[in-house]
């Protein structure tokens, strides 16, 4: 049985556009969403990220300091939201943190995963318990460390007479398999926002573009999004996850070699329908849904939204906000609730999702306490 109580959800991912901070009560059958916010990212701390994921040169001591200032940065939101919501540590049985991926490598001789921000940071600034690096036990199994999220997916969004898939578009895209009948399946698709919003962010210094707007008005390069979907990844089979590591923009710019003449706006809507074509192939080799559930900040590009419901006719698009879930906070409430998942000895990958050799608990746990000078 799970322990019934609130606990908190923190998630920074690939977008690295804020930091996502969610309050829920807990129990075996209900998750109950009783607070978020979304906490500012420094620009300056983003760039440094960035050139660590982008596979620029740095040293121990970039990565050590990026990790206390990301530890101090979840604590500061976490206590913004207590603040906000007038309750105290005592009052929260523990907080989830994800951290900020910097690098996924899970193939290979020596498969890693690495996320920065430090937990002993969280839980001493805090007073609140904390559970971190959810994802290398699932990696010393065997799996891939990914997707972790498919598990709270199932446990909220499961209809055992309705296929129904869950779409995450964030920097990366992942779906969640939820078929009567079948295992579970989830695993990344390829790049979600994160070209997107690089390549607007190099012509026009936006951080995303609105609804999609920017692309809407470009033309697709049919020859030039063939050549991106020719790309091994999308080949693969599952399980499989990848990242900014990969989807970068020096992986943007080897695919625009051959194409200098094209403008920016065509590049941007030729992006958006990668992310959008590369979802509805993986849809539709699973043997196709009747909903496709769609969260994270991706679901807010209603371009995006209207070419997967072109490009996947008979089913029905929506998003995870009509099933009284926020799709701005969904990943990091499914964090709220792996970390209670820890506390409580149960399990939190799902090995038909990431390829672990068997399911097992999840995370570490970084006990409460308080800095007192």
């Amino acid at each position: 049985m799970l322990q019934s109580g609130r606990y908190i959800g923190v998630m920074s991912g690939t977008s690295l556009d804020g930091v996502d901070v969610v309050m829920a009560a807990i129990s075996d059958n209900m998750v109950a969403q009783q607070a978020s916010l979304s906490y500012p990212f420094p620009i300056a701390l983003k760039q440094r990220i960035l050139n660590i994921c982008q596979g620029q040169l740095t040293t121990l001591s970039e990565i050590g300091k990026i990790d206390y200032q990301l530890g101090t940065l979840y604590a500061e939101a976490i206590n913004t939201l207590l603040e906000s919501t007038a309750l105290t540590a005592d009052q929260i049985l523990a907080v989830g943190c994800h951290g900020q991926t910097v690098w996924h490598e899970p193939e290979g001789d020596f498969p890693f995963t690495l996320q920065l921000g430090d937990n002993n940071r969280v839980a001493a600034l805090t007073g609140i318990t904390t559970v971190g690096d959810f994802r290398r036990r699932d990696m010393a199994y065997g799996g891939q460390g990914a997707p972790l999220v498919p598990a709270f997916h199932l446990a909220v969004l499961g209809e055992p007479h309705e296929r129904r898939i869950v779409l995450n578009i964030g920097g990366i895209a992942n779906i969640t398999a939820l078929l009567p009948g079948s295992a579970v399946k989830g695993y990344d698709t390829g790049p979600g926002n994160m070209l997107m919003d690089t390549w607007i962010w190099r012509h026009q210094q936006r951080p995303y573009d609105e609804a999609g707007q920017w692309a809407q008005q470009g033309q697709v390069s049919q020859s030039l999004l063939i050549k991106m979907l020719n790309d091994p990844y999308f080949a693969r089979s599952a399980p499989k996850s990848t990242g900014r590591e990969y989807f970068n923009i020096q992986w943007l710019e080897s695919q625009l070699i051959d194409y200098s003449d094209l403008s920016p706006v065509d590049v941007q809507a030729t992006l958006l329908e990668l992310t959008a074509m590369s979802v509805a192939q993986q849809v539709l080799l699973s043997g196709g849904c009747e909903r496709l559930i769609v969260c994270g900040g991706g679901a807010k590009n209603s371009y995006l939204m209207q070419r997967l419901a072109i490009l996947l006719p008979g089913t029905e698009v929506t998003n995870s906000d009509k099933f009284g879930l926020s799709g701005d906070d969904l990943e990091a409430l499914a964090f709220a609730w792996l970390a209670a998942r820890t506390l409580s000895g149960l399990p939190g990958n799902l090995a038909s999702v990431t390829g672990a050799s068997q399911e097992t608990v999840i995370g570490a746990i970084y006990p409460a306490n308080t800095i007192t000078d």
